[in-house]
């Protein structure tokens, strides 16, 4: 990340993952006898019929009324539990399409390297690593980004060894396609000189072919095999930790992109148990071993947990040139990125996860990518009849102009983070080139071709901070407002469209339309109440707004009642 990375002066997600653990918010439902009317300012409904109004009424995790103030309190009753929200905006649920529950409990845990400006920084920030970055005798973190720091090539584990030359260290970078690691780490892996590149993977050498430490995609497989996993009590804190950072910031709901099978099974519990404070829409890991399970239980629903997609991902990140490109990198000609599953495996998943009637959301950054994503789901939702699956295409990062156009025309879903730009924006063009960019991050030209779009934030990639991805959307511009008109400013969109991304278009990416994304009598109680209006007010107060309140389905789960 950059541009929202070193947001609000470089704020760290710091976090006390044991206190989490401890007060994480649960999501009890009200009374089914208890009516609860919130007023505000202005409660943006996003209903065509009734776009604005002044109060709603909720009743058994439900919407009953929304309407004037007046008419809301006469429907409501005497003994109507009544919430003044003063000047703030209420505004439906909002749901981040794809991030990483898991991912964001880890990295609160860990390390963290989110917004570091030198090398330097990061090694200080290692030898004054928190007891909770320890996952056995390992030390973990994440967060680098080289194209922070004055020299944009990759560290080593040189700098590593020289701090902790016994300890096996393990960096991940902000993208989570890469990994640095120091000596010991590539030792227990028994990664050498003579150790071949995976498939779908590279590991960095130096001139005499020494690994450097650094490990890009599936190389990544090398070291995460002999990495310790985390304990019950590590894995349940961090889960906690991330589902009470969520709710914090505003999010009533998350498309977890890619839910190994150990933290599914963990959600089971707790969703069974009625101690998730959100819902949680599961894209299930269709990468590894765990894939074979879910495909042989197929889709789940539970009370605030459901499992109907497959995550499978194509490629790896544009910032560490792992993206799969059709022409080489414009800044590393030898290179055209990484396929990390090949065309025909990858087909043979989509069809036997199509069959198993599960949606098929795909990682594909780069242009290359992209072509191969639409032509394999094209041809194969013909093929099983699963074109109403609404399947996806998590990122639809670089694309070639004619695939936007296909895209608009396919019925999929562009399931896309608007940081990603804002962060991007001060490099991407370096590593593609002045056309290729003309398709880079195209909300603009997507929404057009007539894709629907489901907006995100990729956490822990970037903070999960839903307000600031409504900044990037309206603007294109870092935090200093910078560049002047926003970069490659036709691709903005307005304050209304920027919302429903995060809300309309998240349901219906989830088949959920019917029931979430707006507020009207008789849709869940899901909705957010803001210090800012997200629409209307000037994009810049979007970075200083504030989360009064955050409900769901009908629950109080920040500030918890």
């Amino acid at each position: 990340m950059h541009g929202m990375k070193s947001l609000l002066g470089a704020v760290l997600l710091v976090v006390c993952v044991a206190s989490c653990a401890r007060h994480a918010p649960e999501a009890q439902p009200t009374s089914s006898s208890t009516t609860t009317v919130y007023v505000a300012r202005r409660v943006r409904t996003l209903d065509a019929e009734r776009p604005m109004a002044e109060a709603l009424s909720v009743r058994a995790g439900k919407v009953l009324a929304v309407g004037t103030r007046d008419e809301v309190l006469a429907g409501a009753g005497a003994d109507a539990r009544v919430v003044d929200l003063g000047k703030a905006t209420v505004v439906p649920g909002l749901t981040d399409a794809h991030g990483h529950l898991a991912g964001l409990g880890a990295g609160l845990a860990g390390v963290h390297l989110e917004g570091t400006a030198t090398r330097d920084e990061v090694l200080s920030r290692v030898a004054s690593a928190p007891a909770t970055a320890w996952q056995g005798d390992w030390l973990i973190g994440r967060g680098w980004d080289q194209n922070d720091w004055p020299e944009k090539s990759f560290p080593g584990r040189a700098e590593l060894d020289a701090k902790l030359p016994k300890t096996p260290v393990v960096l991940e970078r902000i993208d989570g396609h890469a990994l640095w690691v120091n000596g010991e780490a590539l030792r227990r892996a028994k990664i050498t000189k003579d150790t071949p590149d995976p498939a779908g993977g590279r590991i960095l050498r130096d001139v005499n072919g020494e690994p450097t430490g650094i490990l890009v995609d599936n190389a990544m497989d090398l070291v995460n095999a002999v990495l310790p996993s985390a304990t019950e009590a590590q894995h349940e804190a961090r889960l906690a930790a991330a589902l009470a950072r969520c709710a914090e910031v505003g999010l009533t709901s998350v498309h977890d992109a890619g839910m190994d099978l150990r933290t599914f099974r963990l959600l089971q519990r707790w969703d069974k148990e009625g101690r998730l404070p959100l819902r949680v829409y599961v894209m299930a890991d269709g990468q590894g071993a765990d894939r074979e399970t879910y495909l042989r239980e197929g889709p789940f629903q539970g009370r605030m947990l459901t499992l109907r997609a497959v995550k499978l991902s194509l490629d790896g990140a544009l910032g560490s040139r792992g993206a799969a490109l059709h022409a080489p990198y414009s800044d590393e000609p030898s290179h055209r990125g990484l396929l990390l599953l090949s065309p025909e495996e990858y087909e043979a998943r989509v069809k036997a996860f199509m069959e198993r009637g599960f949606q098929v959301a795909t990682h594909a950054i780069g242009d290359r990518a992209n072509t191969l994503v639409l032509e394999t789901l094209l041809r194969q939702a013909e093929a099983t009849g699963t074109r109403h699956l609404r399947h996806r295409v998590e990122h639809a990062q670089i694309m070639r102009l004619e695939d936007i156009i296909r895209m608009g025309k396919s019925g999929f879903v562009a399931s896309m983070q608007p940081t990603h730009a804002t962060s991007d924006m001060p490099w991407a063009e370096t590593r593609v080139g002045p056309e290729r960019i003309q398709g880079a991050y195209a909300w603009r030209k997507l929404k057009e071709a007539g894709t629907l779009l489901a907006f995100g934030s990729d956490f822990p990639v970037e903070r999960p901070d839903v307000l600031l991805g409504l900044y990037a959307a309206r603007t294109r511009q870092d935090a200093e407002g910078q560049p002047l008109n926003g970069w490659y400013p036709v691709q903005r969109l307005s304050g209304e469209e920027a919302l429903e991304g995060f809300t309309v278009g998240a349901a219906q990416a989830a088949f959920a339309e019917n029931e979430r994304g707006r507020l009207k009598p008789g849709m869940d109680a899901d909705f957010v109440a803001l210090s800012v209006d997200p629409v209307e007010a000037p994009p810049a107060q979007l970075l200083t707004a504030q989360v009064k309140l955050t409900v769901v389905a009908g629950a109080e789960v920040h500030p918890a009642r």
